[in-house]
């Protein structure tokens, strides 16, 4: 099989380089901004021109665009997408209607709602893991060196969180520039209090259904207004109050390390070590902390988080807000630890940080189901079983 990927930014591209050299494919990577764009007349010419000084048999990008799904659709083979981000407005496309399309996203509800909508084949797929790559960095913790060390001492922490903080110009500034009335800005800022205290049921949207405030984010796009503004505009938002929160509470007990890009004044007793690079050190980040957080962004509304499942893949302690995919494929409080409040996070901090080798056999059964179940291989298999069987 010959498959023609195309990406941009992708920090699961090597990855996914690996996987296809390990499974014998033959495969070519084109680099085009069109996974974020909406139009891009050079690219059809560049695409067409590809397709006609080789034969593939389909194409495949992580995440899904509509430009290369009206590509695509040309040819007569399968455009194959693999979602990992949330919102993924391009989703709601009329392109999405395509039949050529395949695309396999990590959050159940999401599909739901593609497949509701009529758009054909939509699929349910957990987000995989390099394990080759993680195993050989695992690996090297094992050496005995001062460089190692060193290492060690600098990813350890009793509690990080590798993430954003979503306290960006840009994050902020959507939500700052809507047009809202006192009122309405007291109430959607009441209705994020109250969803920050409820996991496992988002109504943003619903609460949001009678307002038309962010006409301008809508463009051609199928979804609804209060999607927009719910998941484009308000989790972001509430992300920042609640991961601040959160932090703030815990880093007056603990210590905690912040991996993310931007500072973070808010938050004195919060060591923040800057970004860190996913492939060369965040899986040290992962294996070397007591407990590691997943904070979820609320528009992931049933879906495991990329941060999971590398946590997990990495032999990391995985401490994480509900999300009901995980009980699809682990058993929390065997495989990981979910916690249903920010008291209960508190307690349950503590407990796990006391009870070491509860701890690491949990630790240990999480990386266990992640490397059986939820590696590249197994998951391009299932994939590509799907589109060619």
């Amino acid at each position: 099989m010959k498959i023609l990927i195309v990406h941009y930014n992708s920090f699961l591209i090597e990855d996914l380089q690996q996987c296809m050299e390990q499974m014998g494919y033959s495969y070519k990577f084109i680099e085009a901004d069109v996974i974020v764009r909406e139009s891009d007349d050079n690219f059809t010419a560049l695409f067409d021109k590809e397709m006609e000084d080789a034969k593939y048999d389909c194409v495949f990008t992580f995440n899904y665009s509509s430009i290369i799904s009206e590509c695509v659709k040309k040819y007569n083979i399968p455009y194959i997408s693999f979602v990992y981000d949330s919102p993924m407005y391009r989703l709601f496309t009329k392109s999405i209607y395509n039949k050529c399309n395949y695309c396999f996203i990590f959050d159940e509800q999401l599909c739901e709602q593609l497949t509701n909508m009529g758009a054909p084949h939509i699929y349910y797929m957990p987000l995989p893991v390099n394990m080759s790559r993680l195993d050989k960095m695992e690996r090297l913790l094992e050496m005995e060196n001062e460089d190692i060390k060193a290492l060690v001492n600098l990813c350890s922490a009793q509690i990080a969180f590798v993430g954003s903080m979503y306290n960006e110009k840009e994050s902020q500034r959507q939500y700052d520039e809507l047009n809202l009335t006192p009122y309405l800005r007291g109430y959607l800022d009441a209705i994020m209090a109250a969803q920050i205290k409820v996991y496992g049921y988002n109504f943003l949207s619903e609460l949001t259904n009678q307002f038309s405030i962010c006409t301008q984010y809508k463009g051609d796009l199928l979804a609804d207004y209060s999607d927009i503004l719910a998941d484009g505009i308000l989790c972001k938002k509430m992300a920042n109050i609640e991961r601040t929160q959160i932090l703030q509470k815990l880093s007056e007990r603990f210590e905690v390390k912040l991996f993310t890009r931007n500072p973070t004044p808010e938050l004195p007793n919060v060591i923040n070590m800057g970004v860190v690079d996913y492939e060369r050190f965040m899986p040290y980040v992962f294996k070397c902390s007591d407990i590691n957080l997943n904070i979820t962004l609320r528009s992931i509304k049933t879906g495991i988080p990329l941060r999971a499942m590398d946590i997990m893949g990495a032999g990391g302690f995985l401490m994480s807000n509900y999300q009901a995919d995980f009980y699809r494929h682990f058993i929390p409080g065997e495989d990981l630890v979910l916690y249903e409040s920010h008291d209960d996070l508190m307690d349950k901090c503590n407990y796990y940080l006391v009870h070491d080798a509860e701890r690491r056999q949990i630790a240990a059964n999480g990386y266990g189901k992640v490397k059986e179940f939820h590696n590249f291989e197994v998951r391009f298999n299932e994939i590509f079983d799907i589109v060619f069987n």
